[in-house]
Formats: C-alpha cells, structure tokens, sequence
C-alpha cells in the first residue's frame, strides 16, 4: 500500500507579527518628521499615545472614530469578497447623514418643539441611514452587474454627487440648516439623542457584531460561499447558477448600508457633535482608512479591528501632537500615510519570490506507510 497522503511542516504564518514589525517602522519612519521639527520624538509619541489611549477624554473619542471605522471597514470588505471595489463611502456616508437628519427634520421635531418626545426616533434615523446607504451601493451594484459599468467609476462619482447635495442641504438657505447659519446642521435635541454606555452609545456594540457576523457569515454560510465564489471566479459562479445581478447588487446594498449606517453613528451619536458640520468632507475623506484596514486584515472586518482602533487612535493622538509641540501641518496624515505604507511594502515583500521560505523540513508519513517500510 501507499501512503494516503504527504504532511509537511511549514514556517508558521505570523499576521500579529507581521503588524507589530510594520507599525514599529512606522514610528521609526515618522521619529525623522518629529526630529525634522525640532521636536523629541518620545515626547511626542508619549503625548500622542497617551491622549488617544489613557487619556479619559482622548480614549473614548478614540472609541467613537473606531466605530465608525469598523463600520467602514464592513462596508468595504462585503463587496470585497464579491470581487467588487466599493470605493464609495464617503458617498454612502453623506447619504446616511442626510437620511438620518431627514427623520426629524420631517416630522418636526428638530429643535425645541421637540420637548421630550425621543421614543423610536433614534431607532428610525439608524434604519433611515442604512436604507440611503443601501440604496446608493445598490445602484452602483445593479449598474455594475446589468450594464457593466465600472463601480468604481460610479461610486467616486457618487462621492462627489453625494458631497455636494449635503452642501445645499445644510448651509445658507439649506433645509437642513442651523438657525445660526454656521454652514452646519440644525443640531440635535437632546430627546433624539441615544443613551450612553461608558460614552458610547449603542452603534458600538452594533460595529462590532457586524464584524464577526460578516466573518461569520462568509465562512460558515451558503450564501457567503457564493458571494465568495463568485468573487473568485465569476463566470466559474455563474455556471454554476450563481446570479451575478443578485450578488452584486446584494454585497454592495449591504456595505452602503453598513456606511450608511457610519454617518449615522458619527453625526447623530458622537458627545459634543450631534450635528453635521462644515467640515464634514473630512469625515468622509477619514472612511477611506476603512479601505486600508480591510485591505490590512485581508478582508477580514473582525480582524480589521485593532488596526481600526489604531489608526482611530493615531489620526486623534497625532493631530493632538501637532498641536501640543507646535508642529508643522500635516504631520498626523505623514504619520498615517507611512503606516499604511509600511504594511503595503511589508505585505508585498511576504509574497515576493524573493521572501526567504523554508522548504519542507520534516516528511511526515502516515503510520501504516512507515509499518510497510519495515517489513
């Protein structure tokens, strides 16, 4: 007889290593920036580190950034696993903001006629958000799969789109706009407003089993198995009766929704905010590191997780920074910029041909295999 099957031992693979190497040259990278400026580079990164993670006030707005990363992140990574590029966030996350602020805007309860009348209100601008998101990515979805658009082309457009509207919406002569005419939103009453646990509201716990329901789900399921395969190999899938219109408008109407639903963790739910401000393009710019992390985490969104807390936590601790030692402008998206960097290069050296790999250092044979060899 013979053997059934060979074993092999190979080098273990080490993603926390690999993070923890690529975030320690990061640092590395960026002490030049701090000596650059004339500042210490422990100082500043004890500073930095300190308000985004020990510090009471830096922590949890750390928190609050992590969240609407995660949700960004999920919001990437389901159309990711369809093969698709849902460059569209910032769009979806507009749309969100702006569904959500419709709620109350339309039943009449956005300033102080709201009383103390809050009830479902919440609940209805969260399910109002993720519905506007969902309704943008699916019209990218249904675009890409019915006339072969190009989504990313569609979803950057709808950024722009999206970006705009907001603007009409919420600065002078706007609906939306604050009785001030600050360029923002109205603000929102204290009623609408969703309770707080520890300073976070529910929209935390809601990011984080997203993330391990959408691992979940493409690991353990029937229908994350044919997003997966289609993803991989579309006309494979569709051979095997696999719709490409339901997939595609599917995986992208769950991801705008999730980045809807982005919008509305960070303008509807975030302490000293509840309203969309002037500059909210830097929110939307900010649910690109989203893509990073899912690239990262290589489509996992329950993995993504604590590179999400870090670059929440670094955005916030780094623009802190600047401010505290005086720094140059810019320095905090310096610092960003070489992390990704870093874990870009250092994922590409892993798969390069040039990356020493062990070969197989022990043949394992099966125990009938190695009794025969006696004989």
């Amino acid at each position: 007889m013979k053997p059934s099957r060979l074993g092999y031992r190979h080098v273990p693979d080490h993603p926390l290593l690999r993070a923890a190497v690529a975030v320690s040259l990061a640092l590395l990278l960026a002490s030049v920036l701090f000596w650059a400026s004339g500042a210490n580079p422990l100082a500043a990164y004890g500073i930095m580190f300190g308000y985004a993670f020990i510090n009471p006030s830096g922590l949890v707005a750390s928190l609050h950034r992590a969240i609407y990363l995660a949700f960004c992140t999920s919001a990437f990574v389901v159309p990711l696993r369809a093969g698709l590029w849902n460059i569209g966030l910032p769009g979806q996350v507009y749309g969100g903001a702006l569904a959500a602020y419709a709620v109350p805007f339309v039943l009449g309860l956005h300033g102080p006629e709201a009383g103390t009348f809050g009830g479902p209100i919440p609940l209805l601008m969260a399910f109002a958000a993720g519905a506007a998101g969902a309704f943008l990515g699916g019209l990218a979805g249904f675009l890409r799969a019915r006339m072969q658009v190009n989504e990313i082309l569609v979803t950057m457009m709808l950024n722009s789109a999206l970006f705009w509207i907001v603007s009409d919406f919420i600065k002078e002569g706007g609906p939306f706009m604050s009785a001030t005419a600050e360029g923002e939103s109205f603000s929102l009453p204290p009623p609408l407003r969703p309770a707080l646990w520890a300073g976070l509201p529910p929209t935390a716990l809601v990011a984080i089993l997203v993330a391990f329901a959408v691992d979940l789900v493409f690991s353990r399921t029937v229908v994350g198995y044919r997003v997966r395969a289609f993803g991989l190999n579309p006309e494979a899938a569709r051979y095997a009766g696999v719709d490409p219109v339901r997939v595609s408008v599917g995986a992208f109407m769950v991801g705008g929704a999730l980045a809807g639903l982005a919008g509305y963790h960070y303008f509807a739910t975030v302490p000293g905010l509840y309203k969309i401000p002037t500059n909210y393009g830097y929110y939307g710019d900010l649910s690109f590191y989203g893509i990073i992390c899912g690239l990262i985490a290589r489509g996992s969104s329950a993995g993504a997780l604590p590179m999400v807390l870090l670059f929440a936590g670094l955005s916030l601790g780094g623009r802190f920074a600047q401010g505290a030692l005086r720094l140059p402008f810019g320095v905090d998206y310096a610092l960003l910029g070489l992390l990704m960097t870093t874990f870009v290069v250092t994922h590409l050296l892993e798969r390069s041909p040039l990356h020493p790999r062990r070969g197989p250092s022990r043949f394992v044979q099966p125990a009938g295999a190695r009794a025969e060899s006696t004989l």
